[in-house]
């Protein structure tokens, strides 16, 4: 699970959990004080109705009704029990509700004065009232109806704004995550697309100095010291590779004039002939690795428009007059957009090293030396296809075939170093194009280059 995705769950867990754990105290409150209410609704009909027993020296039919009709807080479902000090009735409401109760709870009244409970649908009110010359137990049910409709409409009022608030709550924090670390994508994009071909990429920090902008600056900072090291490593290398080519240009030209002059023996001829063959190899590998430290986006960036026919036909042409036993066949397939596919901008010299490279790497690994070469199009890419026969990689060397000295099984008895298609892939990449491998059949090597235009 991705940063984002967890910091909107766990707010968004939090929100709902404090907003539940709070609808529920409030309904607890409402609650309990619903029932203080009522209770306190039920000891002022209680005592009132003792009082006015107790100012009305005798009780008849006309007092009860006066008490039943002319009650100021008239109650639902109401019923009232009086007793007096020997536990007898003195006066019940004339309605049909009913009141379980027993001597224990008079004596429990007598005991506590007060006590408040329920007897199914119906709360019961107890209260004992002492006077000078007389004890009174009131007893007292009723059902709150219009407490409990409040207390249910503020239940489906909670659940109901739970629901809505906390989808709310879910939605609005997942947008406002994503926002706040949008900055995080666009620089997990640019970290993931940084090559040896654009370390100057920086990320972009704004002025509110948070954590975000802290990370990328120190991200900007590591970035130039990395830059720095690459370059003084580039540096190196080429100037290496270019003071090392003075004295084997010496060697091989020394070499090659004792090998032509007629006093030196056959035998020597031929091992002079073994030593020149090392001293080129030697050359071609200080000849790549300063082609390698030569590309730069900078350096060799070209808005130059060349035809990709013209520079194969020379990189083929180039290729016959060192390697003349090479054959490449040549084919291009007609579409509709062939003339505007083949225009593509860039370096000639390094395309036309890229596409040499391929051929060579084709014919030297061929069975035949022979290659063939297709040109075609597809979904706006120029697609050239270099196929040939003979050995190929497996699964673990095509993952690592376009590392620097990488070699194959198929290599063996072959002259190379493993940096011609490292090269070509360094040069694609700065022209934004893809070269990949596949075997289409049995002993068939595929390269295929893609240019988008």
């Amino acid at each position: 699970m991705t940063l984002k995705n967890r910091i909107s769950l766990l707010v968004s867990l939090l929100f709902t959990i404090l907003f539940g754990l709070a609808s529920t105290l409030i309904f607890v409150l409402y609650s309990n004080f619903r029932k203080d209410e009522f209770r306190d609704r039920l000891e002022i009909k209680a005592l009132s109705n003792i009082k006015l027993l107790v100012n009305v020296k005798e009780i008849d039919n006309q007092l009860l009704k006066m008490i039943d009709q002319n009650s100021i807080n008239k109650l639902y479902d109401e019923k009232t029990l009086v007793f007096d000090s020997n536990y007898k009735l003195i006066y019940s409401s004339i309605d049909d509700a009913k009141i379980k109760w027993s001597i224990d709870d008079l004596k429990y009244l007598k005991k506590h004065k007060t006590f408040f409970k329920k007897q199914g649908n119906y709360e019961v009110y107890g209260v004992f009232y002492d006077t000078n010359d007389r004890d009174f137990y009131a007893l007292i049910s009723a059902t709150d109806n219009f407490g409990q409709r409040r207390l249910l409409f503020l239940r489906y009022t909670l659940i109901v704004s739970y629901i809505f608030f906390t989808c709310i709550c879910w939605v609005v924090t997942s947008i406002t995550v994503k926002k706040l670390m949008s900055p995080l994508n666009t620089f997990h994009q640019k970290i993931k697309n940084i090559n040896e071909n654009n370390l100057d990429t920086r990320v972009e920090s704004k002025s509110n100095k948070d954590e975000i902008d802290l990370i990328a600056n120190e991200f900007n900072f590591m970035m130039d010291r990395i830059e720095i090291s690459y370059q003084r490593q580039k540096e190196f290398t080429a100037h290496a590779s270019h003071e090392l080519r003075t004295p084997l240009s010496r060697i091989t030209s020394q070499i090659e004039n004792v090998i032509a002059d007629t006093k030196t023996s056959n035998e020597r001829k031929n091992f002079l002939k073994t030593i020149l063959s090392d001293v080129n190899q030697l050359t071609e590998l200080i000849n790549s690795l300063l082609i390698l430290s030569k590309i730069d986006n900078k350096k060799h960036e070209s808005n130059e428009v060349h035809r990709m026919d013209e520079i194969l036909f020379s990189a083929i042409e180039n290729l016959n007059k060192s390697y003349p036993e090479f054959l490449i066949l040549f084919e291009i397939e007609e579409s509709d957009n062939i003339d505007t596919a083949l225009e593509i901008k860039g370096n000639k010299n390094l395309l036309e090293i890229a596409i040499s490279n391929v051929l060579k790497n084709a014919c030297v690994y061929s069975d035949n030396k022979q290659a063939k070469v297709v040109i075609s199009t597809q979904d706006n890419n120029l697609i050239i296809s270099i196929s040939n026969t003979g050995n190929t990689l497996n699964e673990n060397e095509q993952k690592i075939l376009f590392q620097p000295f990488m070699r194959g099984k198929n290599s063996k008895g072959t002259s190379g170093f493993g940096l011609g298609l490292r090269i070509v892939q360094r040069i694609l990449t700065l022209h934004k194009a893809t070269i990949t491998y596949s075997i289409p059949d049995i002993n068939t090597n595929l390269f295929q280059l893609f240019f988008h235009f």
